[in-house]
């Protein structure tokens, strides 16, 4: 099955606030995709503490199962994100590795 990386950004205005009064709904969400979520987890700035965003390694059947997928978060549907980016990527190197 394909794996798409999903680069998730923060809007500049309001992200943050959204971010913080969603999160409890996101992470529900997230968990309860199961084992598609290869991994998943805060995209931060600089300082190594502020979220500014997310990322997403997914098994999806297509591109349009991503979109559909990323379309589905709560953060989406909040309107947190500014900027979405989906690729499809191959997994060469590190640990959980597909077969």
């Amino acid at each position: 099955m394909p794996l798409f990386c999903l680069h998730c950004f923060d809007k500049k205005d309001g992200g943050a606030a959204l971010r913080a009064a969603t999160r409890s709904a996101h992470l529900e969400w997230v968990v309860g995709n199961g084992p598609d979520v290869r991994m998943a987890g805060p995209l931060l700035a600089d300082d190594g503490e502020t979220m500014i965003g997310s990322v997403f390694l997914l098994q999806a059947d297509s591109l349009d199962a991503a979109k559909a997928f990323s379309a589905a978060d709560p953060y989406s549907k909040a309107g947190v994100f500014g900027e979405v980016r989906i690729n499809e990527v191959r997994w060469a190197i590190g640990e959980g590795k597909p077969a």
